[in-house]
């Protein structure tokens, strides 16, 4: 008898569509696999959300995205339901999603992350916190969603409007590493490859990342060797030290005017990748022979709870 999958999809993050497109990728890849499929878009109604895991199902692949679906609360969630589920559990999946927090975390595993500073919105709107250029982010977001990057140009506009920020009262303001957008996949406790992202103009913001035609992705990454098999062993140590399970995705910053691998910064770690036409784990996978069939297939076998 085949495993029934119960496929979560959708939520009310910043990244709705996004999760609906890798759900509907994931839902596909699994019927042809031979499980037993349902899928769900979650709404903000936890008894419609139960009723729809009646009957239980052996295992959810968790394809939601942003906050509310990969920072710990479904996780925990599930865990209570004692319902095995793809991807990371609760702390890993919390810690992750808050940037300080996982910073604090790499540095102690030794790191190397741009330095940067916790700050009120109102104190980002009032003037520089730091030397130009910087970056500020959410501090519990995803998908580079909210990310802006100031430079040193002279200007003196704030990043962005008072009324446009709705991502909380703090915000994390980050030096601006130049260079080269690297990822690394890791899957159990194995790096995939090395991505290098050329975005086609700007930076690899939300935009970039789901819309086709806004990034090359040069996989493997034409770099040094060395910052090939250090970028891939930073991966799998940010993993680790998070305390991810399944699969994760680390991203850097590759500053190729520092010699060696001290121009490698790690910037965060994404605990449920995008499994859209356009993600970079799936490619990744592909450049190591595994299809996208056999790669949603080993995350539902290896999906665990904390119940």
């Amino acid at each position: 008898m085949s495993k029934r999958v119960a496929v979560l999809m959708g939520g009310w993050s910043a990244e709705r569509e996004v999760s609906l497109d890798s759900g509907a990728m994931c839902t596909k890849a699994l019927q042809r696999s031979g499980y037993d499929v349902v899928a769900i878009d979650v709404q903000r109604d936890m008894n419609a959300l139960l009723a729809a895991l009646d009957p239980r199902p052996d295992v959810v692949f968790n394809a939601l995205h942003g906050r509310f679906g990969e920072d710990g609360t479904f996780q925990g969630l599930l865990d209570v339901l004692q319902i095995p589920y793809t991807h990371s559990g609760l702390l890993a999946s919390a810690v992750a999603m808050d940037k300080e927090i996982a910073k604090r975390l790499f540095v102690s595993a030794g790191l190397r992350c741009a330095e940067s500073v916790i700050a009120s919105r109102e104190a980002v709107l009032a003037g520089d916190v730091i030397p130009r250029p910087y970056v500020v982010k959410p501090v519990n977001e995803g998908s580079s969603v909210g990310v802006k990057i100031v430079l040193d140009d002279g200007g003196n506009e704030p990043p962005f409007e008072h009324a446009s920020w709705p991502y909380g009262d703090t915000v994390m303001v980050e030096r601006y590493v130049p260079g080269r957008e690297l990822t690394v996949s890791v899957m159990g406790d194995k790096a995939l490859a090395v991505t290098e992202i050329q975005p086609t103009e700007g930076f690899y913001d939300y935009e970039a990342k789901y819309t086709d035609g806004k990034a090359v992705h040069v996989v493997p990454a034409d770099v040094p060797d060395e910052i090939t098999q250090e970028s891939m062993r930073q991966a799998v140590v940010a993993h680790e030290v998070l305390g991810c399970r399944g699969v994760s995705r680390a991203d850097f910053r590759y500053d190729d005017s520092i010699k060696g691998i001290d121009g490698i910064f790690i910037l965060e770690v994404n605990t449920q990748p995008g499994m859209t036409p356009l993600s970079l784990v799936p490619e990744q996978a592909a450049h190591i022979g595994m299809s996208f069939d056999e790669l949603v297939s080993w995350m539902v076998e290896h999906a665990q709870c904390d119940g």
